[in-house]
């Protein structure tokens, strides 16, 4: 659950940059929502082996 609760927090701390991004065309906050959503995908991908870990031992 730890991990989910990045995710959570993840997600909206980037909310802000990508309002910029598309809002403001800032392409600074562009730059940002892009490391974040790399960031996520890989969070994303330790869940999944995490969870798949879990199911097979269970």
């Amino acid at each position: 659950m730890k991990k989910f609760a990045e995710v959570k927090a993840l997600v909206a701390a980037l909310e802000a940059d990508v309002d910029k991004f598309y809002n403001k065309s800032n392409s600074a906050a562009g730059t940002r929502v892009r490391k974040g959503m790399q960031d996520l995908k890989n969070l994303a991908q330790s869940i999944r082996l995490e969870v798949q870990d879990t199911k097979n031992k269970a």
